[in-house]
C-alpha cells in the first residue's frame, strides 16, 4: 500500500472536498490476497481475475419466440405462403429431422433451430389449417433468431476483474456453468468510538452519558459493503487506552474507523495519536458536517479519524470513506456519485467556504423533482439522516439558495 502523503496546505489550510477525496485515493491501493469461492458465496465479494466463458451462451442457434421455424428461400415476396408443418422443437427438446423446402417445425422460445431453417415467423400473424400454417408476406429472412455466443463467446472476458458481485452477476457466472470464482480476500475493518461520555447501550446512562449510536451506524455501512468487521467497542478518553486500542486495530486489520476524539479538545486524542503512532496526511476540511475528519495510517493500516456527531459520521463517511474502502476491496473501476438537480422548496442561509451538506427529502410534482431540507440539520440530530432520502450538496462557493433555485441531490438511493 503506499504511503499517505500530506497535501502541500499549511495547518491552518481547510482541504476542500474534491482535494480531501484525491489525495484519499492517491495513497490507497487495492489489497494483496484472493480465495476460491462458490457462486453463492461470491455475492457482494469483489472479483480478482476475470471470468473467461468456458462456452457460447447461448450455446445454439436458438428462437427467440414462440412460432415456426421456416426457410427464407420457401416464402412468397407477395400473399401468403403455406408450408406443411412435420413436427415440434422444445427448448431442451430439439426437432432431429432436417426442414425440407415447404415445410416448418412449431418451435418454442428457446428452442434450437432445426437444421435447414433460418428463419422464425411469430405464431401471433400465422393461422394454422390441419397441418399446414399461412403466413403472410412481410417477413424477413434470419427474423427473430439468437445466435451462438450473442450473449457471450467462447473465450471472452464474461466479467472483469474488479467487478464486485451482484445477483446479475451471479446468474451471469452460473450461465457459464462455473461453479468457483476467485475474489478478493473479505476487506478487515477495525471500528471503535472514542470518549468518557459514550456509553455502550443496554444500561442506564450516568449523569453526562450519551448512547454509543456511532458504532452501530458504522456497522451498518461496513456490513453493506461486505467487510469483515472487527468491532472493538468503546475507547475512553485515555491516551494509554487509545495507544493499545491502536496497536492492536494496526495489526489485526486492514482499515482503522473511530468516530470522536479528532478536534481541539483537550481530551481529543486521536490526532495526537496518529502523529505519534504513524502519520496524518491531513485533519481539517471544508465541508459541513465533519470538518474535523483524520486521514492517515497506523503501521499498515490505513486510518480515517471521524467526527464524533452522528450525522458527520455519515457525512463523512459516504463521502470519503466508502469510495476508498471500495478501492482497497479491489472495485475498479469506482462507481461514480449519482448527483441531479433538483428545485429547493425553501431558502437556504449559507456561506461560502465549505461544501455543505443539507439532509433532504425529494417529491416530483407537475414533472418536476423538488427537494425539501430537513426541519432539523444539526449534526447530532440523527433522525434528519433517518428521515431524508437525499443530501442537497451546496458548493464551497454557493453564498444561500432561493425558493425554486436548483440545486444538486445526492440521494441515499445506491448510497446508503
Amino acid at each position: 500500500m503506499t504511503q499517505p502523503k500530506p497535501p502541500e496546505t499549511s495547518p491552518k489550510t481547510f482541504l476542500g472536498v474534491e482535494q480531501a477525496r484525491s489525495a484519499i485515493l492517491a495513497a490507497i491501493a487495492p489489497i494483496v490476497g484472493w480465495e476460491r469461492v462458490a457462486v453463492r458465496s461470491a455475492l457482494g465479494r469483489v472479483l480478482a481475475q476475470d471470468v473467461i466463458a468456458p462456452c457460447n451462451v447461448p450455446a445454439h442457434d436458438n428462437s427467440a419466440m414462440d412460432g415456426y421455424a421456416v426457410r427464407a428461400a420457401d416464402l412468397a415476396a407477395s400473399g401468403d405462403t403455406t408450408l406443411t408443418v412435420v413436427g415440434t422443437a422444445f427448448a431442451g427438446r430439439p426437432f432431429s429431422g432436417i426442414v425440407g423446402a415447404g415445410q416448418a417445425i412449431r418451435i418454442m422460445t428457446g428452442a434450437a433451430i432445426p437444421e435447414g431453417a433460418d428463419t422464425i415467423v411469430v405464431q401471433e400473424v400465422t393461422r394454422v389449417e390441419n397441418k399446414q400454417v399461412i403466413i403472410p408476406p412481410g417477413q424477413r429472412a434470419l427474423q427473430n433468431l439468437r445466435r451462438a455466443g450473442e450473449d457471450l463467446a467462447l473465450g471472452g472476458t464474461a466479467l472483469a476483474a474488479g467487478r464486485r458481485c451482484g445477483p446479475a452477476e451471479l446468474g451471469l457466472i452460473a450461465s457459464l456453468g462455473i461453479a468457483e470464482v476467485t475474489v478478493y480476500r473479505r476487506l478487515r475493518v477495525a471500528f471503535f468510538s472514542t470518549g468518557d461520555e459514550i456509553a455502550s447501550i443496554g444500561r442506564p446512562l450516568a449523569p453526562g452519558e450519551v448512547y454509543d449510536s456511532n458504532r452501530y451506524t458504522l456497522f451498518g455501512a461496513l456490513q453493506h459493503l461486505g467487510c469483515e468487521l472487527i468491532d472493538m467497542g468503546v475507547i475512553a478518553d485515555d491516551p494509554a487506552a487509545l495507544e493499545a486500542a491502536f496497536d492492536d486495530a494496526s495489526r489485526a486489520a486492514d482499515v482503522i474507523i473511530t468516530s470522536g476524539g479528532v478536534s481541539v479538545g483537550e481530551a481529543d486524542f486521536i490526532r495526537e495519536m496518529m502523529r505519534r503512532m504513524g502519520e496524518v496526511a491531513f485533519w481539517k476540511l471544508a465541508i459541513k458536517p465533519g470538518r474535523p475528519m483524520a486521514f492517515g495510517r497506523i503501521g499498515k493500516a490505513v486510518l480515517f479519524g471521524l467526527p464524533g456527531n452522528p450525522v458527520a459520521v455519515l457525512v463523512t463517511f459516504y463521502q470519503f470513506v466508502q469510495d476508498a474502502l471500495l478501492k482497497l476491496m479491489g472495485v475498479t473501476p469506482l462507481p461514480p456519485a449519482e448527483l441531479f438537480e433538483a428545485s429547493c422548496t425553501e431558502p437556504i442561509r449559507k456561506q461560502a467556504g465549505r461544501c455543505e451538506y443539507l439532509r433532504g427529502r425529494l417529491s416530483r410534482e407537475d414533472g418536476q423533482v423538488h427537494v425539501s431540507p430537513a426541519a432539523a440539520q444539526g449534526s447530532g440530530i440523527l433522525r434528519s439522516m433517518s428521515e431524508a432520502d437525499c443530501f442537497i450538496v451546496l458548493p464551497e462557493e454557493c453564498t444561500g439558495v432561493q425558493t425554486g433555485e436548483r440545486v444538486l441531490v445526492q440521494p441515499f438511493h445506491g448510497l446508503v
